[in-house]
Parts: structure tokens; sequence; C-alpha cells
């Protein structure tokens, strides 16, 4: 089984944890737990259920940026062949690390089940967004 679902708006990438000085109890950056909110009530609008897979899966995520308005028409051409990609912030591995963390416990036990993954990042001059699949094999 494939599931495919997108997430529109800005890209965050996982951030690191922090720790609360006063206590030294180690927490999620707001920012990250919000956009992890966010992929699972985009596949929850999607599908209308959690799911448990328990068996090996491959995941795909292409993360499309907006072209910044300063570029030049013929860039923007490249861009929009593939033939530029994004390499600014966040990263392909903090992408992942992102959705696969969302994805525990909610689509999947645990994101070690995770035998192949891909991780494109690409220009777009429609709205900012990842989509994500996820397949079963």
């Amino acid at each position: 089984m494939i599931y495919e679902f997108e997430v529109e708006g800005k890209i965050i990438g996982k951030e690191r944890p922090r720790i609360n000085m006063n206590s030294g109890h180690v927490y999620t950056p707001n920012r990250t737990k919000d956009y992890e909110a966010l992929i699972q009530q985009a596949f929850f609008i999607k599908y209308r259920k959690q799911l448990n897979i328990t068996n090996r899966v491959f995941v795909s995520i292409v993360a499309y940026f907006k072209i910044p308005t300063s570029t030049c028409k013929a860039d923007k051409e490249l861009m929009l062949r593939d033939l530029i990609s994004p390499t600014k912030k966040p990263d392909a591995d903090n992408i992942a690390k992102v959705v696969l963390d969302s994805l525990n416990n909610f689509v999947i036990r645990d994101d070690n089940q995770v035998s192949k993954i891909l991780v494109e990042k690409k220009y777009t001059d429609d709205v900012e967004k990842i989509v994500v699949n996820i397949e079963e094999y």
C-alpha cells in the first residue's frame, strides 16, 4: 500500500533538543513540535485515520522551495527544470528526521522500519511544501 500526502507552508527541519538550564530538563523546541503536528494533521486529513504499519517501508520526501524573487529569468528556468537545486537550509537530513519523527507511533510503529529513504530538494514557482510517500513492501 502507498500513502501520499502534502504539507504546505514553510519547510522546517528537525532542530536540536534544548536543555533548560534551571531544571536540566531536555525538551524539543516548539517550532519542531508544531511542524511535526502539522505533518500528522496533513496525513490525518487525507486518510482520516492513524495507522500502525509494522512492515518495512520506503519513504520518499520531496521538498519544494519557492524560487527567490531576485532570481534572474535564465536561472529561474534552470531551477524549474531541476538543473539547479536548493542549497539553503534546512538540510535534507533534517527534513527527513522531522518527517520520520512525526510518523512514529502515528503511521509507522518506529522509524527503524524505514529501510529505504529518498529526500529531494527542488524549486517551485508555486506554494512551498513537502510531498511525502510511504510505501509498505
